[in-house]
């Protein structure tokens, strides 16, 4: 199984209404410390015929990363989440402690 593959994977497990950070998809991947390796396999994800739900992955802070290249994804991205019923203050941001998922311990066994 390919890196990307482990980490789509782990990806699918998170419960919509659910977000987990870059960094933690890294280490459920047995990548730790690579959360940049995670965001550089979700940009890759074809947003129209995948099933991976790319979106439910933000950043450490709580916050959906934003950046030029992306082309809107970071928006849609939040719209997305918005969906789903996660709630985002007027600065962007989250509440992690409420909406994190906790992976079950057999996921580590990628």
């Amino acid at each position: 199984m390919s890196t990307y593959d482990r980490i789509y994977q782990i990806v699918r497990q998170i419960p919509p209404g659910r977000v987990a950070t870059y960094g933690q998809i890294a280490t459920l991947a047995d990548l730790p410390g690579q959360a940049r390796l995670v965001g550089y396999a979700l940009y890759r994800v074809d947003l129209a015929n995948s099933d991976v739900p790319w979106h439910r992955v933000i950043n450490a802070k709580g916050c959906v990363s934003h950046s030029p290249q992306r082309r809107g994804t970071d928006y849609h991205q939040q719209a997305l989440l918005e969906a789903e019923g996660i709630e985002f203050d007027e600065s962007g941001k989250l509440n992690l402690k409420q909406y994190l998922w906790r992976s079950p311990p057999t996921s580590t066994s990628v």
